[in-house]
């Protein structure tokens, strides 16, 4: 995959600097008027887990510094870590969450509920799938961080979430209208990829769960790669009723689906 890719997706989906092109090309008329193509669009998306992994790390960071070093307890730890994913990720994703759930809450065709989802405001529907999604998180992780796995449930829950994205823009999955962040990523990314990504990120949390059990004596922590398989599924069947519905994927159902298989995976890690 070219590097190009890997810096669309870090800018595309987070805040953080995407080092690599000199500032001079970066600022030049042509580097800013050019447009990524399809299949850098596509490879970017395959790199989407590996930016929940960059946005993951300092979120564990925040909250165990937060938790354990300052003692602010874990409920006060689990929502700043939340919200430096917020931060770090301009809160894109959830603004979208909003705006899917005002535009299938609404009921209307497809041609209404995109028109609705274009708006900038936000409605009732909005506001609930806000609010209980951001308690989910919150609290699930602050019951992993007391059951001793929160570092690695935030982690996870980062990575799954951008995972989600993979696997929504796979081939054989259109877009719901022809402009916009929906139609330059959907249908671009080879079915392979997504499954191989899944099977490697399952091997590593096996993997990890398998050598803190031997290193530091800890049970082994099956509820992880569960936790994983339980966000994508959650994903899976929100993008499969969106496609229903909308006819395709736009940016803020690829923004929904983020936080769907966050909330999803934290709510799985946060079970005894």
């Amino acid at each position: 995959m070219r590097r190009d890719a890997l810096r669309l997706s870090i800018t595309l989906l987070s805040v953080l600097p995407a080092a690599g092109r000199s500032r001079a090309a970066a600022s030049s008329p042509a580097a800013k008027n050019a447009a990524p193509t399809r299949e850098t669009a596509g490879e970017a998306m395959a790199w989407a887990p590996a930016v929940g992994l960059l946005l993951g790390v300092p979120a564990a960071a925040v909250q165990q510094v937060s938790g354990h070093l300052l003692h602010t307890g874990p409920l006060v730890a689990a929502s700043l870590s939340v919200g430096a994913l917020a931060v770090l990720t301009r809160a894109l994703h959830l603004d979208g969450l909003a705006d899917l759930a005002d535009g299938l809450g609404s009921r209307k065709p497809a041609a209404g509920a995109l028109d609705i989802m274009r708006r900038s405001d936000i409605g009732p529907f909005g506001v609930i799938a806000l609010v209980l999604t951001l308690l989910v998180q919150v609290t699930g992780l602050a019951q992993a961080d007391a059951a001793g796995r929160g570092p690695a449930a935030v982690i996870l829950a980062a990575v799954t979430g951008r995972l989600a994205l993979t696997w929504a823009c796979r081939r054989g999955v259109p877009a719901a209208r022809p402009g916009g962040l929906g139609a330059l990523v959907a249908d671009t990314v080879p079915p392979a990829v997504p499954a191989l990504i899944t099977a490697g990120v399952l091997a590593v949390t096996i993997g990890g769960i398998y050598l803190a059990a031997a290193v530091a004596a800890v049970p082994v922590e099956w509820i992880l790669p569960v936790a994983e398989a339980a966000g994508l599924l959650a994903a899976l069947a929100l993008a499969r009723h969106a496609v229903r519905r909308l006819g395709g994927i736009t940016g803020d159902v690829l923004g929904a689906l983020v936080e769907t298989a966050t909330a999803a995976c934290l709510l799985v890690t946060a079970m005894s």
